[in-house]
């Protein structure tokens, strides 16, 4: 297993869609095995492929207190959503430090197939179904800052690239 690189907002390569997996094999499930270490390392409860710049419909997540139930959802697929909705306080790993509120539906029913092939169904709420999403939405070339306002956005890039000069130092 290895760390990948996370990209960082504002890359453009965030804002690729993915395409479908054709085949669930020895690399998905290598690429699995690295997204959750990479994902486990930086403290994060999940992590698109996108993010880590492999255009691929697939996300890990980890919503568990103890960080011990890893799932992998390989071409995710969205076929129920609830109508009432909910605000959380949402970050990212390719956005650091940056959290802000979010408006999702609360529950949320995911078709797709883990590292084995093997279809899965997902009913979710609280946690699990915000983090689906907004993995989800990263497999469509959305961050979750583009929720915000334009202003918003707008401090959050001059932010980061601060940050970044910073670190170039």
């Amino acid at each position: 297993m290895a760390l990948l690189p996370i990209l960082s907002y504002p890359d453009p390569r965030l804002h690729t869609v993915a395409k479908p997996v054709t085949l669930v094999d020895d690399r998905i499930r290598a690429l699995a095995a690295d997204m959750l270490e990479t994902m486990y390392d930086a403290k994060g409860v999940g992590l698109a492929a996108t993010q880590v710049n492999v255009h691929e419909r697939m996300l890990v997540l980890d919503v568990s207190e103890e960080r011990n139930q890893p799932q992998v959802l390989i071409n995710p697929e969205l076929v129920w959503a609830s109508d009432d909705r909910v605000k959380n306080e949402e970050g990212c790993l390719s956005v650091p430090g940056i959290f802000d509120g979010v408006e999702r539906p609360s529950r949320v029913k995911v078709q797709a197939l883990n590292e084995h092939g093997e279809s899965v169904t997902i009913e979710a709420d609280g946690l699990l179904s915000i983090c689906i999403q907004h993995e989800m939405d990263h497999l469509m070339g959305k961050v979750f800052v583009e929720y915000l306002s334009v202003l918003k956005r707008m401090r959050i890039k001059s932010k980061l690239h601060k940050a970044q000069r910073e670190l170039e130092r």
